[in-house]
């Protein structure tokens, strides 16, 4: 049979060689032991958790050895590509701060960088398969391969089109050039020479030997539309692209034989292959694989929409790839994550524990060692693209908003209590009349009734002064206790609780409730302070008015 007069008819309009093509593509001038890698997401609108985890080692990976380090989109799969997409990624990418050397909208020589401008590629290394006979157009229907899958399964064998199921593998000239004239649509299909009974061998960069069963299914090199499939495609562009580490979760697995099976047909030696384990979450007394439909936090999005910082959420990864991660961070507090000196070996080959605890430490840790400037900058930012209202608000009084955001700053003890820059609005909400939703509540163990309660807030309008240093200011409030049984030092109350309404931390604590509307806020002091009299004033008297709410 002529394989090349049958590659000559279903490639009429591919006159380009592979050798041409080659030459395109040189291999890259990098030094020795340089890595080339990439992180190739589908733009189906949903970039996870394992986008960050490979794009962090692939970056690591490139940067730390002089190698190159690229973005592109594989996008042959339209049917599950949405409006958007690709865009969706490049947002996901610049949030996270990510560095490209080359890749889709950013150039290089070696693109392009996106799959669906290469279809001419693909089909010049299709075109040269069958010339060789390993492969060919087949013409079977959607309901001629489920007669095939139903057979083999009354037969006890495994489904599949391949050996005497394939039964368009041998088709001659004039069958092929009969079926495409009368206008049947075709696949080309690889033509499988795996055995069954034999075994392939790979060394997995994490999970060491790997001896999967050689592939001996027929798979599909380029489809109905003339699009590669996800197999072929990333073999020839990461052949091209001269890739040397090819980094991608453990469910690709049960495909790594094709892929192996592609290289060595096409004649090539396959990159180094690196399959990282499931991020797992816990779930009661088990562990579970992290879900999109039961687990929000899978979605890099919700961490932009949440208000995480991506130095956070990058830093927090990073103590998962590498445990001696957190050893580094804690002598090296200031350093940059990229001065870490990153490792594939101590890469896991089981799946890493995600916990969304333990992230909001690092990220309540890595907010409280910024400035007030810095502070304000991110979350104006964070406020611009998801809550309008509130950028205005920020905009509007740009220096009360940092003097807030000052509070415990600073100092040997700064405050740890945001994690997230969502949260802020609600830790400075009771500074702004249109955000302030006050909770009148006191703590139990306060005893005053609602006439004493009306009678200080009325007694502090009168006392208070916007010009008091923190000393006068705290002892106006301890000379206040007395007309009211509370004692002045907690010591007192410490020795004879029976005595007293309360002590001086329960009084100051209805002061906290009448001006902030909860109980709890940072140092009153600074808090009255930067409000000044006439809110604080405010407030008292609203509060003064709304105390029936209180126990009477």
């Amino acid at each position: 049979m002529s394989y090349k007069k049958i590659a000559d008819l279903l490639f009429a309009d591919i006159k380009i060689s592979p050798e041409d093509i080659e030459k395109k593509y040189p291999a890259r001038d990098l030094k020795d032991g340089a890595c080339v890698t990439r992180i190739a997401p589908s733009p189906t609108g949903f970039m996870h958790l394992g986008n960050l985890w490979s794009a962090l080692i692939d970056e690591r990976l490139a940067h730390q050895s002089g190698g190159v380090f690229y973005l592109r989109i594989e996008d042959t799969d339209q049917k599950r590509e949405v409006e958007g997409g690709i865009q969706a990624i490049f947002d996901i990418f610049e949030w996270l701060g990510l560095k490209f050397d080359e890749g889709f909208d950013i150039g290089g020589e070696y693109g392009p960088y996106i799959q669906s401008e290469r279809e001419q590629i693909y089909k010049i290394f299709a075109k040269k398969l069958v010339s060789e006979g390993k492969a060919y157009p087949c013409f079977c229907t959607p309901e001629e391969l489920d007669e095939i899958k139903e057979n083999q399964r009354a037969c006890g064998e495994n489904t599949g089109y391949y050996g005497k199921w394939a039964k368009c593998r041998d088709l001659s000239v004039d069958e092929i050039e009969n079926k495409i004239n009368n206008g049947e649509s075709y696949f080309i299909k690889f033509k499988s020479f795996g055995d069954e009974n034999k075994r392939i061998a790979v060394n997995d960069l994490i999970k060491g030997l790997l001896d999967p069963p050689e592939n001996i299914r027929d798979e599909v090199v380029l489809k109905t539309d003339g699009l590669p499939t996800y197999h072929f495609a990333h073999v020839i562009d990461d052949r091209l692209m001269r890739t040397t580490h090819v980094l991608r979760g453990e469910e690709y697995l049960s495909t790594l034989p094709v892929h192996v099976q592609f290289f060595e047909a096409l004649g090539w030696k396959p990159p180094y292959y690196m399959h990282t384990s499931h991020l797992l979450k816990q779930d009661g007394a088990s562990k579970r694989k992290l879900s999109k439909r039961k687990d929000p936090e899978l979605a890099l999005e919700y961490y932009s929409e949440t208000g995480y910082l991506p130095q956070c959420l990058k830093e927090y990864i990073m103590t998962l790839l590498n445990s001696n991660y957190e050893e580094w961070r804690l002598a090296n507090p200031q350093a940059d994550l990229n001065e870490f000196k990153f490792t594939a070996e101590k890469l896991s080959p089981s799946g890493a524990l995600f916990d969304l605890n333990k992230l909001n430490d690092i990220s309540k840790n890595y907010i409280s060692l910024l400035t007030a400037d810095e502070i304000y900058n991110y979350i104006k930012n964070w406020a611009f693209k998801y809550d309008k209202d509130f950028y205005k608000i920020l905009d509007e009084r740009q220096r009360y908003a940092k003097s807030i955001l000052s509070i415990g700053r600073g100092g040997a003890k700064p405050r740890k209590d945001i994690a997230v820059m969502s949260e802020i609005k609600n830790y400075m909400s009771y500074f702004y009349d249109g955000l302030f939703e006050p909770d009148y509540a006191l703590p139990e163990n306060i005893k005053a009734d609602g006439e004493i309660i009306k009678s200080i807030a009325r007694d502090y309008i009168n006392i208070y002064d916007e010009n008091d240093e923190q000393e006068a200011w705290f002892n106006k409030i301890k000379e206040l206790a007395p007309k009211y049984n509370f004692a002045p030092e907690t010591k007192l109350y410490k020795k004879n609780p029976q005595d007293y309404a309360g002590s001086i931390a329960d009084l100051s604590m209805i002061l906290r409730v009448a001006v902030c509307g909860r109980q709890n806020s940072p140092d009153m002091y600074d808090v009255f302070k930067i409000m000044g009299r006439v809110l604080l004033v405010n407030r008292l008297e609203r509060f003064i008015k709304e105390i029936k709410i209180l126990k009477e």
